[in-house]
């Protein structure tokens, strides 16, 4: 058994004590908290588990660390605190701990981030015998082992997409929602997420792996992005009211230029309410899909939904990513300390759970 660390437990970290609880080679041994509110309690409990763990929550770093987990599930947000984050990551892989986590994006694709931060963290990693895998959904298995997988079905592509399209009324998460993305901000507000070269940087890596998957050379990385105003003030459960005129939807291309023409492209499709922007592509059914497009002989799609917490879309979006990076564990155990990506980690098998 893997002695398994849960770093965080937000909308990721739930997720991630309830996988490391079912996988039957890991065994969960800690979990780390911020709000002091959430010190003592068991894991389970702040998992929504029916069972107690008998693992207390602790915002004790030190002795979290100096118990020597052999991996952990790094689970607190990078979004707004990256300086942190990193700093939290390199501590861990000092401990020689194995480091799963969705928080540095610039990591996804490692061999092409900016060499000061994957040296940076390549050398705690290999200085400490830790081994890291940065991965999640989107960035992460919804544009790069997905499509690649979906590319060996078909003869020839000429266009191969990758699709988001979320409604985030259910995301419950304001700061990254309001203020990253800029949801109910004025149209003239400049959304952090959403400025020049910041898509690239979030996804360039995943158009990337794409490209050297399918051994092709790209010649550019393009951004397109628009944004469209809500024409009515909407009320939502879990992030309270957005005003009309503000804005109430996002739709946003990473585009990878292959012979001159967009040829790897990964598209976000973003709305605060659906009745904003109805004549872009919408989900299916429910409040959002990751869906993948081949154009080409034979055309392929596929569009996957996951619901999670009582049929929460977020919330089964963020499982996924956990499934992602928890079941990596065990590969990356026995791998050499350093950096890994998706093409490097193996998806493997599920396991069928106990009725």
């Amino acid at each position: 058994m893997i002695s398994t660390l849960v770093w965080g437990t937000g909308n990721v970290g739930r997720a991630a004590i309830r996988a490391v609880t079912a996988h039957p080679g890991l065994e969960l041994t800690g979990v780390l908290v911020h709000n002091p509110a959430k010190v003592g309690r068991d894991a389970g409990e702040l998992a929504g588990l029916d069972t107690e763990s008998g693992i207390a929550a602790t915002d004790d770093v030190d002795a979290a660390l100096a118990a020597s987990p052999r991996a952990i599930v790094y689970a607190a947000s990078g979004d707004i605190r990256p300086d942190d984050a990193l700093a939290d990551i390199e501590r861990a892989l000092r401990t020689g701990a194995v480091v799963v986590t969705p928080a540095l994006y610039a990591l996804y694709d490692h061999r092409s981030a900016p060499a000061e931060l994957s040296d940076r963290v390549s050398k705690a990693a290999t200085e400490g015998g830790g081994a890291l895998f940065v991965s999640g959904i989107d960035p992460g298995w919804g544009n790069d082992v997905l499509p690649l997988l979906m590319s060996g079905l078909g003869s020839t592509i000429d266009v191969l997409r990758c699709q988001e399209i979320f409604d985030y009324t259910t995301y419950d998460q304001p700061d990254s929602v309001r203020y990253l993305v800029g949801m109910g901000q004025p149209m003239d507000y400049q959304p952090p997420m959403l400025a020049p070269t910041v898509p690239t940087m979030v996804w360039g890596g995943q158009i990337r792996l794409i490209a050297r998957g399918l051994g092709v050379a790209l010649t550019d990385i393009r951004e397109v992005v628009d944004r469209r105003a809500l024409d009515d003030t909407v009320e939502t459960e879990l992030m309270g009211k957005f005003e009309a005129g503000t804005q109430g939807a996002v739709r946003f291309e990473v585009q990878g230029i292959v012979d001159g023409s967009p040829r790897i492209v990964i598209e976000h499709v973003t709305r605060i309410h659906p009745s904003c922007a109805p004549d872009w592509p919408q989900p299916p059914s429910g409040a959002g899909a990751h869906r993948v497009l081949i154009e080409g002989r034979p055309r392929i799609e596929i569009t996957v939904q996951a619901t999670d917490e009582d049929g929460n879309h977020s919330a089964g979006g963020n499982a996924t990513a956990v499934g992602r990076l928890v079941n990596a564990i065990p590969w990356l155990a026995e791998a050499a300390p350093g950096l890994y990506d998706a093409l490097d980690v193996p998806l493997p098998y599920g396991t069928l759970g106990r009725q």
